[in-house]
């Protein structure tokens, strides 16, 4: 990929968390085998271009993001509501996508590729090199204002973003609970579809008390 998502501090200290979780994670799953495996007694790895990797890896970028965003509005208002709903994308997405780097490792594939993002869609995604890798992402442009925004206004813009974000980030979640080969990616996959739905309409809520249409 020709560009990368900024991250702030915070972010990398939560990394390091991640990381730790997702190593325990690997090796509670080499310890206890999943039920998709043969007869050799280990599960075959999903290949290089199959759903299941192809999402693993774009939907980690995509959750970065998401996470990195929850940060910033975190840190630009004192609404209860909005720093809660904030945690709550920044514990789940953070775990999340240690999760699936963790897959990405126990299967031995890379955790990124040349292959441009959600071609495991059947999706052909042009860098537009304004920091937006996938449909739903921010633009830097956008995540700049964020940055520069405070209070009402942060909260506004965060909601709005988020709510792009969600939206398209539940679109990719569900081609891959219905697409994927392995139960870990159609377990998690159609989890997030439920979480990121249901966030969409709390934020529809909460734009709605603030004034503001989606």
């Amino acid at each position: 990929m020709t560009s990368a998502v900024r991250t702030s501090r915070p972010l990398v200290m939560a990394g390091g968390a991640v990381l730790l979780l997702a190593l325990g994670l690997v090796a509670l799953m080499l310890v206890r085998p999943s039920s998709s495996e043969g007869s050799s007694g280990r599960a075959a790895a999903p290949s290089d271009t199959s759903v299941d990797v192809g999402f693993a890896r774009d939907m980690s970028i995509h959750h970065q993001q998401a996470v990195e965003m929850s940060f910033l509005v975190r840190d630009r208002t004192s609404d209860d509501a909005v720093r809660r709903l904030a945690y709550d994308i920044i514990n789940t997405q953070a775990n999340q996508r240690g999760m699936m780097l963790g897959w990405l490792e126990m299967w031995g594939r890379a955790k990124s590729s040349e292959a441009p993002p959600m071609a495991w869609m059947g999706h052909t995604v042009e860098s537009r090199g304004d920091g937006s890798l996938m449909p739903g992402m921010a633009t830097d442009a956008e995540l700049d204002a964020l940055r520069s925004a405070k209070g009402r206004a942060a909260e506004v813009l965060f909601l709005k973003l988020m709510t792009v974000h969600h939206r398209a980030g539940a679109e990719m979640a569900q081609a891959a609970a219905t697409g994927a080969t392995t139960d870990e990616i159609r377990n998690l996959a159609a989890g997030m579809v439920r979480g990121q739905r249901s966030e969409i309409s709390l934020m529809a809520d909460m734009l709605e008390e603030r004034g503001s249409p989606v």
